[in-house]
């Protein structure tokens, strides 16, 4: 029962930005790129800026670009087997290779694992977020349905300009360099940064209101959640199997691989049009099967258990 209390804010923000769209009926792309033009960036340096960068990073590193990688990889094979479109394929990638292990894996680690779980967990929410912030835009780029993006240059040019990326090295850079700021300035960029999260979800219930269920491509959206859901955890643990880490932080990255796909991914795929219905329904669909599949995951490697 803990299990869900701990979910149930989250599944509240999404009701709030469904109803809100139902009612109001807000622009969403607008939305979608005043949040990752305008707010993420700052998150993205505040998380770099503020979390210390030690060896053990270059582990988790490899990790989380062996475990996206390699689920590209699965989604790709399927693709060509299945004759699939490039934009179909990316918009499947946006939804099954990218795990939401800020605000909703974080909460799960600290219950079960307590700080130390919470602590691997902010690290490896630091590393999603760029990773997403460059193969995840490159591919929402790459399956975009912009008349301006025609070639490969014009999708390198796009990731090249997107802000998110360059806000977590400036965030490295000012660490690494040990400029201070200010704690008023540090205040303002928080407040701007953490906003973007709450943002970043309500716009994905505004997502979720626009799709109509009789027109999604179930197909699709099976394998997309099956990748995420069971492929993307089995490919975790024969990964963290060769890593030299402690068990308890094997299993956190266990847990970190079964997280649902990441609202960020809809933000993106709303922005460059690729394909949003996909993508949205495949981040509302695995987080409502994660009810089930996490606390199967938890049972079976063996977790804490914290009641």
């Amino acid at each position: 029962m803990k299990f869900f209390i701990i979910l149930f804010p989250i599944f509240c923000i999404f009701i709030v930005g469904f109803i809100s769209q139902k009612i109001l009926k807000f622009d969403v792309a607008n939305l979608s790129k005043m949040s990752l033009y305008v707010l993420s960036p700052f998150l993205a340096f505040k998380t770099f800026y503020t979390h210390t960068l030690t060896i053990d990073y270059l582990y988790y590193i490899f990790y989380i670009l062996g475990l996206c990688l390699s689920l590209v990889c699965i989604i790709s094979i399927w693709s060509i087997i299945m004759k699939y479109s490039t934009k179909e394929r990316c918009a499947m990638i946006l939804s099954s290779c990218f795990m939401n292990n800020g605000n909703y894996g974080t909460p799960v680690l600290l219950v079960f694992f307590g700080s130390t779980g919470f602590d691997l967990g902010v690290i490896m929410m630091v590393l999603q977020q760029f990773v997403m912030s460059t193969v995840g835009i490159y591919y929402a780029v790459k399956g975009s349905s912009h008349s301006d993006i025609v070639n490969q240059k014009d999708v390198i040019n796009k990731v090249i300009r997107m802000p998110v990326a360059y806000g977590a090295f400036l965030g490295i850079i000012f660490q690494l360099c040990h400029i201070p700021l200010s704690k008023s300035i540090m205040t303002s960029i928080g407040m701007i940064g953490d906003s973007s999260i709450v943002v970043i979800m309500i716009i994905l219930g505004m997502q979720l209101a626009k799709i109509k269920i009789t027109q999604l491509d179930y197909p699709k959206l099976s394998f997309s959640l099956l990748t995420r859901m069971i492929i993307s955890p089995l490919v975790a643990t024969c990964m963290v199997y060769f890593m030299p880490i402690l068990p308890i932080y094997k299993q956190v990255l266990i847990v970190l691989a079964a997280m649902p796909s990441a609202a960020n991914t809809t933000l993106m795929s709303v922005q460059f049009d690729t394909n949003p219905e996909l993508v949205s329904s495949a981040t509302l669909m695995s987080t409502l099967l994660s009810l089930i599949t996490l606390p199967t995951l938890l049972w079976l490697i063996d977790a804490p258990v914290p009641f």
